[in-house]
């Protein structure tokens, strides 16, 4: 393919309801849209950042200015693509910024596999008709309002929840659900809140025979989580630590991790994600794909990357109606009564953007062409 046309568009989407991790509270989402334009086709893609750099170093300003001055120059002189793998590679030299970096590889493995006359998941190796999915749940103040929660999403279908939890919303809140819901597959994401001077906590959650916990110590470390892990049968699942295949070989080789998260915008796309499930398959460590409270594009490409083998464990892609009033795809995200989203027959990715939608929520657009 030979890129004719990159469009960026800044969005603005207001959740349903406030979402609360460790390290802030969330309602309104500001990202990134892009489409690519080749040969009559178009592919989207998603810039997962949000407005401020809490969760990584990326924000909606400074993605905005990395594509616009760096990326889209570089895929217009790199000249034609003949495969979605190649823009891992183009874009190597810029050091880090794989939000940005996603947003544009996304796209172009979506407009790869409408050429192909596939589906994105079909592209990209992936054999399920079905994934199973988990949910995500805020820090509440009241643990009875959480309580509700879980107990509305196991009626939707549900069978996994994700519980973050701060230090003080930690020991209690997970004991409570475990009295209350029995052994409902259940995991703890501390988004690197803790240290290991919290290992007496980490000793008492040891006992609620959680699935694993996510992400406890530092958002760079692999060092501390590998003696932590020691300590614990509990499963360590890194996060935020994870950002390339070879942050991901560090942390198996030593034992940091026995889980891993893989999430698209943060490890630089679906061609980086891809090598990080072929070698945790290789080395026999599972993985399972995070939210990042995308909209239905994003969603969309974690459909596809989780129906690949080593996607044993149930992600975060919940359905559209778990964050949006309304989604700017057509259909909709759903899940079904038994917890399963099922994947998209159509090329590509399988959703298509509803434009008066996508204008809606729009606040910026800008058109760059060769």
């Amino acid at each position: 393919m030979r890129i004719e046309k990159v469009v960026l568009r800044k969005m603005r989407m207001t959740l349903k309801s406030p979402f609360q991790t460790s390290f802030g509270t969330q309602q309104v989402r500001d990202f990134i849209l892009t489409e690519v334009h080749a040969d009559g086709q178009v592919g989207y893609g998603e810039c997962v950042v949000f407005s401020a750099p809490w969760y990584a170093e990326e924000t909606a300003g400074t993605a905005w200015h990395i594509l616009e001055d760096f990326l889209i120059p570089m895929l217009f002189e790199y000249g034609e693509i003949s495969h979605p793998d190649e823009v891992y590679n183009l874009f190597s030299p810029i050091r880090r910024n794989n939000m940005a970096k996603s947003a544009l590889e996304g796209a172009i493995w979506d407009l790869y596999a409408k050429q192909q006359n596939l589906t994105l998941a079909t592209a990209l190796g992936g054999k399920k008709e079905k994934i199973e999915v988990g949910i995500s749940l805020g820090i509440e103040e009241n643990i009875d309002r959480l309580f509700r929660n879980v107990e509305s999403y196991l009626e939707q279908g549900y069978r996994r929840m994700k519980i973050k939890i701060k230090p003080g919303k930690d020991l209690e809140v997970l004991q409570g659900l475990r009295k209350q819901f029995g052994d409902l597959p259940m995991m703890a994401d501390a988004n690197s809140a803790y240290t290991l001077d919290d290992l007496p906590i980490f000793k008492e959650l040891d006992d609620l025979n959680l699935m694993m916990i996510e992400q406890p110590l530092a958002h760079d470390d692999i060092i501390d989580h590998a003696v932590l892990q020691k300590e614990l049968k509990t499963p360590i699942c890194l996060d935020e630590s994870i950002h390339s295949y070879e942050d991901a070989k560090k942390a198996i080789e030593m034992g940091s991790t026995r889980v891993i998260n893989i999430k698209i915008g943060r490890v630089g796309g679906l061609s980086s994600a891809k090598r990080i499930h072929d070698l945790c398959q290789e080395k026999g460590v599972p993985v399972w794909c995070g939210g990042m409270l995308e909209s239905g594009i994003g969603r969309a490409h974690n459909i596809a990357i989780t129906t690949l083998p080593n996607f044993t464990l149930p992600g975060d892609t919940a359905g559209s109606s778990r964050y949006w009033q309304e989604d700017i795809i057509e259909p909709e995200v759903k899940v079904t009564s038994a917890g399963l989203i099922e994947v998209p027959t159509a090329s590509g990715i399988g959703y298509q953007p509803v434009p008066e939608l996508v204008e809606k929520y729009s606040t910026a657009k800008k058109e760059f062409s060769k």
